[in-house]
């Protein structure tokens, strides 16, 4: 039995290995802009081995990666003095890292004992929990939740931002920005209408996805839209990218537990967001909730998430 066998990939179609890829190449392939040198589909998956060396003993593994997606699939039992050699000589890694890329000697012997072998022994599938996201408390219901504060209509229509507007645009309606408006903290009113996919700020009169779209280039996000209203999304079908206001009303000021600026009941698999603004002279906005910010790229940017809202 070979290894993809024994750990139930691929079904009739055997994956290939990644020999290049190592883990300091995996932020730029799969968090940064989502490839190398390309877009990549969040159903793909690649597989390369690396060292594992953050205990006593270092460990040879095999990795299942792909966009938002990290899995270490087994620990292959190789020769202790190979792994060591590697890794005091030959295995590279970031600073303060401690997962090494393989070198030649792990390769030959990986192909020779593993790849092409019957024996599957030295192969030790490793099974991990699946991950359910925290979404926090509970948002009371929205028939339930009579809003009496102040009312904020946010541009709706696609606009063009040049770099000397954007703090005027944070400033104007008190968003938080790490870069542009640190004293910002724009207040919602969330609340549940009862689709456990989508939440209603009661204070812009926006409702939004929870979730989101995964990482695609601009052109290609546009057709996902039109797709997604085409199907009737949560029973609606006028979705449509946030403008710059629209999308920064949701920022935090703080992080949550999970890493990112927005409240906990949104999921944290849409770091950073197409807006409907582009930039003079030329690019496109973004929002990035890592990092608190919003920022511009050129239009060759490989991608980016999508969070799509509708005007209640």
């Amino acid at each position: 039995m070979g290894m993809f066998q024994k750990l139930e990939i691929g079904g009739s179609v055997t994956p290939e290995i990644d020999w290049e890829m190592t883990p300091d190449m995996t932020f730029g392939t799969f968090e940064s802009w989502g490839g190398r040198e390309r877009v990549r589909n969040n159903d793909e998956r690649i597989y390369y081995f690396f060292i594992d060396n953050w205990e006593d003993e270092a460990k040879l593994c095999l990795m299942e990666r792909g966009v938002k997606h990290a899995k270490v699939l087994a620990e292959i039992k190789a020769p202790d003095q190979m792994l060591r050699n590697c890794v005091t000589k030959q295995g590279t890694s970031s600073l303060f890292e401690k997962s090494y890329a393989i070198n030649d000697e792990i390769r030959e012997w990986l192909m020779a004992n593993v790849l092409l072998a019957e024996d599957s022994s030295a192969v030790i599938p490793l099974y991990d929990a699946t991950e359910v996201e925290d979404m926090g408390e509970p948002l009371p219901l929205m028939e339930e939740s009579e809003f009496t504060g102040e009312k904020v209509v946010l541009p709706s229509e696609h606009g063009f931002i040049n770099d000397g507007e954007i703090t005027a645009v944070m400033e104007k309606w008190g968003f938080y920005d790490g870069d542009y408006n640190t004293g910002g903290n724009f207040e919602n009113s969330l609340v549940d209408p009862g689709d456990g996919r989508v939440v209603v700020d009661q204070r812009t009169g926006l409702m939004w996805q929870r979730g989101g779209l995964d990482i695609t280039s601009v052109r290609s996000m546009q057709r996902r839209i039109e797709q997604l209203n085409r199907d009737g999304f949560a029973g609606f079908h006028d979705w449509r990218m946030p403008t710059m206001e629209e999308a920064m009303s949701l920022m935090e000021k703080e992080s949550n537990n999970k890493d990112i600026h927005l409240h906990p009941c949104f999921s944290k698999e849409q770091p950073f967001i197409f807006v409907a603004a582009q930039r003079k002279p030329g690019g496109y906005w973004f929002v990035d909730y890592k990092h608190g910010r919003a920022f511009w790229s050129s239009g060759t940017i490989p991608g980016g998430f999508a969070r799509l809202c509708r005007t209640m």
